[in-house]
């Protein structure tokens, strides 16, 4: 029994190895039908596609696992396609459908057209669908909600339109929600309140609109929500403080109301809150001081009211506090100077007093700060530049006080100091054209004193600087013009003395020059007509003399040229109106003489813009006499024409007089002969033959002694009407300028 037992074991186990075999080779010869079947739908699909590059060349040799942005699996299928960047066109076919282990379809950043093909949301098997950063537009089309598997899709930067696709809400299984950057419209669908396992949603950048639904807010999986730059309205629901796994909350620029909810406070992991750009009223939390990971915080452009909270002085990891452009008041926070890690502040425009934390910058990374057009008093933090990191410093608007920190002197990383419209005194610190990143340096409208800084004139970076309205003395820099780099130097509005600076030699870049209202003396150099690029040269108010340079006639760029309220004399230049780009033109109150130039702007010059030069003549002024001298021929006309116009008055009025008279006696004729004559009474109408009353003829004359005077005084003469109707006191060209 044994042996019979034994002699049957070896043919069991032939018979269950012939069975594998059978069943491995058919596995074997099915896998390799499959594999053959995608290998020939992907060149089907490959034929439909515009291959510019010849990216996909390879496609037909060697087995299709190799071939670029296929992905195999173990058995040979293919499960992914990744044609990324490639610059592909064309269509997608109906073949796709063909792949069936297909997973994940990947096209981002081609130059796909039109509608989406309806195939790539058909795929049942699909994991992951990125289509973003293509020309694809039209309806999204239905059918990823059938995608039981989905877990993420990306159709950003596309030209989407129509509502956004409700059956994905159907895809309970997504994780990533991206259609940023496209131009989706309606609200956020109910459905989507259904995918719990959400952790990336991008709605930013389309045009929505409407209300938050409560139930995106019941997401609690959420990491990420990045919905603003569209059109939502209504509160932040207070519902956002469930979401205990929010780590970046962008909701910028959108028409959101309301006040910032509380409960914003409670989430542990937010590391970023970008609020910015809506009408957001009401005060700021105290909460958001719990936000222990919060990194960057911006509430900017809004309507937040009332105080910065002490509170936001506990967020150790802050960056970047942005709260710019709101209705804030009173003081800046203490602690906001003892952040460690605060390397932004921004709080602009707003209502905001008394001093800066003296610390701001000592101990921190503090790159950016700009307080501008608030009312911030007190000195100017010594310790700005602590970590020698600022780039930014923007104070304007303000009522600063105290000298000008010389730290900043040995900043070497500052780009721009905008510190216009405060109080400041003392001198400008020296060293600072020594700073080789500095390419701004707005100092105007203080009180500073002393003299500007030869050292100024050695930087190699300072394309604009504006030290007008303080008040500085003695002499310009010689060389301040010839800064490389430099388009705009004003300095308008001090007490310097000296002439213009000639030393001209690096003015290339120089587009605006003020040194207006200051007691500068000597001629104007004519070397400013090198400077090509130069648009705008205002000298007016102060002690220039000689002649206009002549070379300025061919300067390609002037625009304006001011030289009002000097001393300067000789002729204007023949040509000067005919300056290739000059637009306005004032040389009033100098001692200039001879004619006008009738050439180009000098033909329509307002006669406001050569006022106060007794010796010009022609053009738009009064001719020339060929008789007198130039110098007194203007004056001479002037004198001629009050006195015509006088005579004529006069002559007027003394023949009304002389009527008025005649008339009197005439009546008084009449009445006597009436009364006493012809025996009527001083009762009796006097009829004339036509039977109108005989007074008619002679209406009572009501002027008096003084009001004829008046008419002859020279404010009543018609040309000295004129005069003052077009500003020759020197307002209406002031407003012109």
């Amino acid at each position: 029994s044994m042996a019979s037992e034994e002699s049957k074991a070896p043919s069991f186990f032939l018979l269950v190895f012939f069975s594998l075999s059978l069943v491995c080779c058919a596995g074997a010869s099915n896998g390799a039908a499959a594999t053959g079947d995608d290998a020939a739908m992907l060149l089907a699909i490959r034929a439909s596609l515009v291959d510019t590059l010849g990216e996909l060349r390879g496609w037909g040799s060697a087995p299709h696992c190799g071939w670029k942005g296929v992905r195999c699996d173990d058995r040979g299928a293919i499960t992914g396609l990744d044609l990324a960047g490639l610059n592909l066109s064309g269509a997608v076919p109906d073949d796709v459908l063909g792949l069936s282990a297909l997973t994940s379809v990947v096209l981002r950043g081609n130059a796909f057209a039109g509608e989406l093909p309806a195939a790539l949301v058909s795929i049942p098997t699909l994991r992951e669908l990125d289509v973003s950063d293509n020309g694809f537009a039209g309806r999204f089309p239905a059918g990823l909600g059938s995608c039981a598997s989905l877990a993420h899709f990306n159709s950003s930067g596309n030209n989407f339109v129509g509502p956004l696709p409700a059956d994905l809400g159907n895809a309970t299984e997504l994780e990533t929600l991206d259609v940023r950057g496209g131009f989706f419209s309606g609200t956020i669908p109910e459905s989507y309140g259904r995918l719990r396992k959400l952790k990336f949603l991008g709605l930013a950048g389309n045009n929505l609109s409407g209300a938050l639904p409560a139930v995106l807010f019941e997401l609690t999986a959420l990491e990420q929500i990045i919905i603003g730059y569209n059109e939502f309205t209504g509160p932040i629901p207070a519902a956002i403080g469930k979401l205990k796994n929010l780590r970046y909350l962008d909701m910028a620029i959108g028409g959101l109301e309301g006040p910032i909810p509380p409960e914003l406070g409670r989430l542990p992991v937010l590391d970023t809150v970008f609020l910015y750009g809506n009408n957001i009223g009401g005060e700021i939390p105290k909460e958001l001081g719990n936000l222990s990971s919060l990194v960057m915080l911006d509430l900017s452009e809004n309507a937040l009211t009332g105080a910065i909270p002490p509170e936001l002085a506990q967020l150790a990891h802050l960056l970047l506090l942005n709260l710019m452009c709101n209705r804030l008041k009173g003081d800046v926070p203490a602690g906001v100077g003892e952040l460690p890690r605060l390397e932004v502040l921004q709080l602009w425009n707003n209502s905001l007093t008394g001093p800066l934390p003296l610390s701001l910058g000592a101990a921190q990374p503090l790159q950016w700060l700009d307080v501008s057009t608030n009312a911030l008093s007190g000195p100017v933090p010594a310790g700005l530049c602590g970590s020698g990191n600022l780039t930014g410093l923007i104070l304007f608007n303000n009522a600063f006080t105290g000298p000008i920190p010389t730290s900043l002197a040995t900043c070497s990383s500052l780009v721009r100091v905008r510190a216009h419209n405060n109080r400041l005194n003392g001198a400008v610190p020296t060293a600072l054209g020594r700073l080789h990143r500095l390419d701004r340096l707005e100092l105007a409208g203080n009180g500073l004193s002393g003299e500007i800084p030869d050292d100024l004139a050695l930087s190699t970076s300072l394309s604009f600087i504006d030290l007008s309205r303080n008040r500085l003395r003695s002499a310009l820099p010689p060389r301040i013009l010839s800064i490389p780099t430099l388009q705009t130097f004003a300095a308008a509005g001090n007490e310097l003395t000296g002439g213009v600076p000639d030393e001209l030699g690096g003015c290339r870049a120089l587009s605006a020059l003020d040194l207006s209202g200051n007691r500068l003396s000597g001629a104007i150099p004519a070397g400013l007509a090198s400077c090509q690029q130069l648009a705008s040269l205002i000298l007016r108010r102060n002690s220039l003399a000689g002649e206009i340079p002549r070379p300025f006639a061919t300067m390609p760029a002037l625009s304006v040229l001011d030289l009002s309220n000097n001393l300067l004399s000789g002729e204007i230049p023949s040509n000067l109106g005919s300056s290739p780009a000059l637009e306005m033109l004032s040389v009033a109150h100098n001692n200039l003489t001879g004619p006008v130039p009738a050439t180009g702007l000098l033909r329509t010059i307002s006669p406001n813009d050569l006022a106060g030069n007794p010796g010009l003549c022609g053009g738009v002024l009064p001719p020339c006499t060929a008789s007198a001298p130039r110098a007194s021929a203007s004056i001479l006309r002037r004198s001629h024409v009050k006195h015509n116009v006088a005579v004529g008055w006069a002559i007027r009025i003394s023949v009304a007089l002389l009527v008025a008279c005649g008339g009197a006696l005439f009546l008084g004729l009449v009445l006597y002969r009436r009364r006493y004559v012809n025996g009527g009474g001083c009762c009796d109408d006097a009829v004339e033959d036509d039977g109108r009353s005989s007074s008619t003829a002679f209406q009572r004359l009501s002027f008096t002694d003084a009001q004829a005077l008046a008419c002859v005084k020279e404010d009543n003469i018609v040309g000295q009407q004129v005069k003052q109707e077009v500003g020759c006191d020197g307002i209406g060209a002031q407003n012109h300028k």
